[in-house]
């Protein structure tokens, strides 16, 4: 057993990676959700995801799920809110138009704006 991990780090070293460095280049890096805050960014999720807003977009808080199919998007604050998508996939909640660049069953990338823009 202690020869294959000395094994395996003499690989590692060869390959110019310590395994923190290995470990960090397949992680998958979470979406910055606090660029989406006022509404305005752009996403990319492997999972679903909610996260805060700003209440001046009459939500405090934004709800992102997807699959190949298509986005489902609801909104909680003042009162909530719940779509789901259009003919070309983008769905508007309280202002907040989310449209998929990209989608499939494990991963979106979305572009989220809104009219204020």
């Amino acid at each position: 057993m202690r020869f294959t991990v000395i094994a395996a780090l003499a690989i590692v070293a060869i390959a110019g990676l310590t395994p923190a460095a290995q470990a960090s280049t397949t992680a998958v890096a979470k979406p910055n959700v606090r660029a989406c805050y006022d509404g305005n960014c752009k996403l990319t999720l492997t999972k679903s995801v909610s996260f805060r807003v700003s209440p001046k977009l009459g939500l405090t808080r934004l709800y992102i799920s997807f699959s190949a199919d298509g986005l489902a998007v609801s909104g909680t604050g003042g009162s909530s809110v719940e779509s789901s998508g259009s003919v070309d996939g983008t769905v508007t909640v309280n202002g907040i138009k989310i449209r998929p660049l990209s989608l499939s069953d494990s991963r979106a990338v979305l572009r989220l704006s809104t009219k204020k823009r």
